[in-house]
């Protein structure tokens, strides 16, 4: 088996630029400190007990990671990435991670980010310990990538 439950979780967002959409997001990664790691996109649950740890994972790791990101490509306009997790009350429950990426600033997609892990979790009948999230918005040079993640480790 490739994956295991993770232990652990951090959050974290970064911005760049390049000369086409790759290179920026690419950017947008090593601005976020996770430039050297393979990420394997993962749906949005936070396994039950897992804690926020951001000890630094090897270079060249395969890790799961819920992120969202944007690309833009119009000089001047604001883009952002958002990600937020709800920790449940009860830590033998899972808690949720909610995603979001959008052109406008990094506030409105936090708040909006914040507001999808209260629905999420409403919806499944769980109360919420605390929310924590990671917002970022890049306006736009030339290429443009706002990027925001939940990465999970051992």
């Amino acid at each position: 088996m490739l994956f295991s439950k993770p232990g652990r979780f951090f959050l974290t967002c970064g911005r760049g630029e390049g000369l086409t959409p790759l290179n920026a997001f690419d950017a947008a990664l090593w601005d976020a400190g996770v430039g050297d790691l393979n990420l394997v996109k993962v749906s949005s649950i936070l396994p039950p007990r897992c804690r926020e740890d951001s000890t630094p994972l090897e270079s060249g790791s395969i890790v799961p990671a819920a992120y969202a990101y944007i690309i833009g490509d119009i000089p001047g306009e604001v883009i952002s990435a958002a990600v937020a997790v709800g920790v449940p009350e009860d830590p033998d429950k899972p808690g949720l991670i909610m995603e979001y990426s959008a052109k406008g600033h990094r506030d409105e997609a936090e708040a909006i980010v914040r507001r999808m892990v209260e629905e999420g979790m409403a919806m499944r009948g769980r109360r919420i310990k605390e929310i924590k999230s990671c917002a970022v918005e890049c306006k736009v040079e030339r290429i443009g990538a706002a990027f925001a993640a939940v990465v999970f480790g051992p």
